[in-house]
């Protein structure tokens, strides 16, 4: 048992990365079980996609909104504080949800608003998060940091939270963010054990100045080839992503045929697949270069969203979203570990942020055209919109993305 915890989670971690990991886990689950109850709350008070594909707008935006800001914070207050509070909000929000459809008050408006809140929070909470691990892990260990991170998000917020939530709201309305409630209470306590080491204060001779600070991390992204090209690529295909899976609740009920457990069930797919990819993530990296690695890698989303658009079969969707799963788990932790081993630590937020402000901004811009093409042309049409954005970006980024490498 010793040998196999030793191999799985090493002592070299240090126990406040222990903690760590399972505040991310534990959240996780909740973050899961929210994401397939968040959409089926408002496809259940209505059917308009337009208002459907306004929950992963909502979800996405604040990302977009407030990261950099929340990127600045991270790299000038305390980063466990930070956490600490914004779950705190996200807990208050979470009871005033479940407050409202107990009373049998709440309306599209006001379910729409609190996943607004509940994401604001949580923008705040995850990007100083982040900044934790290269604190508290040594740089030659973050890759095994990330991937332990990596599983527990592949396994509790893709492959057990989605059909957990599908089944508790098949349960009652409340029940899923009920129990999101009681993991992020978990996830406080399992966070306020941490000890962070000494943060190097350099500049706090300085007034805070957030236009500056904001101005340093955009900077430093820009002069870095591997971050900016990783940042610019997630910027683009996420505009194309964001388009076709902001409907993705009816995609899987009109066109796949499946009911609310199905859409959760086809997350879950995606986190078996995600589950593949940590597995052989390590003998990749070995004997594929990053570079060619993202080529691959984009052309499998190309050719996902084609899939997507092409078929009725649960069976070949099912299929499809295994091989993205593996695809997407790849991608993320290669993304992660070149950023945190090349960014300085007084950076890692604000460097961090604009990546954040990178992926929200794609996925809001493609949420919106993902709903009014599916309100006018169907479901199917955000997929097809992604397949010819996609392989368009391809052929632009084919050879920017040979700038990413090992060498940070």
């Amino acid at each position: 048992m010793i040998t196999v915890m030793e191999r799985v989670l090493p002592a070299r971690l240090g126990e406040g990365f222990r903690w760590l990991l399972a505040s991310s886990w534990l959240t996780n689950l909740g973050d899961g079980i929210a994401a397939a109850a968040g959409p089926l709350l408002i496809a259940t008070l209505t059917r308009d996609p337009l208002l459907i594909s306004l929950s992963a707008l909502v979800s996405w935006a604040p990302p977009l909104l407030f990261g950099l800001y929340a990127g600045v914070l991270s790299d000038r207050h305390d980063r466990r504080g930070i956490v600490l509070v914004a779950n705190a909000v996200r807990a208050a929000v979470l009871v005033a949800l479940v407050a409202l459809m107990v009373s049998g008050t709440v309306t599209v408006a006001t379910a729409l608003v609190a996943l607004t809140l509940r994401s604001v929070a949580e923008v705040f909470a995850d990007n100083a998060t982040a900044t934790l691990t290269p604190m508290m892990v040594d740089r030659d260990d973050l890759v095994i940091a990330n991937a332990r991170l990596g599983t527990g998000f592949i396994t509790l917020n893709q492959l057990a939270g989605p059909p957990i939530g599908a089944a508790l709201f098949g349960l009652g309305l409340t029940w899923p963010f009920a129990a999101q409630l009681l993991l992020v209470a978990a996830g406080i306590v399992l966070v306020s054990r941490i000890t962070p080491p000494p943060r190097d204060r350099q500049g706090d001779d300085l007034a805070p100045d957030t236009v500056r600070e904001l101005v340093a991390g955009f900077s430093w992204t820009v002069r870095h080839a591997a971050v900016r090209t990783l940042a610019l690529t997630i910027l683009i295909f996420n505009f194309t992503f964001g388009a076709a899976w902001s409907v993705l609740v009816l995609y899987t009920q009109e066109r796949l045929g499946l009911g609310a457990l199905g859409f959760g069930l086809m997350t879950t797919v995606g986190g078996i697949g995600g589950l593949i990819g940590t597995g052989l993530y390590g003998a990749i990296t070995r004997r594929v270069s990053l570079g060619a690695l993202m080529r691959i890698g984009l052309v499998i989303e190309t050719f996902t969203h084609l899939g997507l658009a092409l078929t009725r079969s649960p069976w070949v969707a099912g299929g499809i979203f295994l091989v993205f799963g593996a695809h997407a788990f790849i991608w993320g932790t290669t993304s992660v570990t070149v950023r945190q081993r090349a960014v300085p630590r007084e950076l890692q937020g604000r460097v961090g942020s604009v990546n954040t402000v990178c992926v929200y901004a794609g996925l809001v811009v493609g949420s919106l055209i993902g709903g009014v093409l599916a309100t006018r042309f169907g479901v199917a049409a955000p997929f097809w919109f992604a397949f010819a954005g996609s392989a368009v970006f391809v052929v632009l980024l084919w050879r920017q993305l040979m700038l990413i490498a090992h060498d940070d």
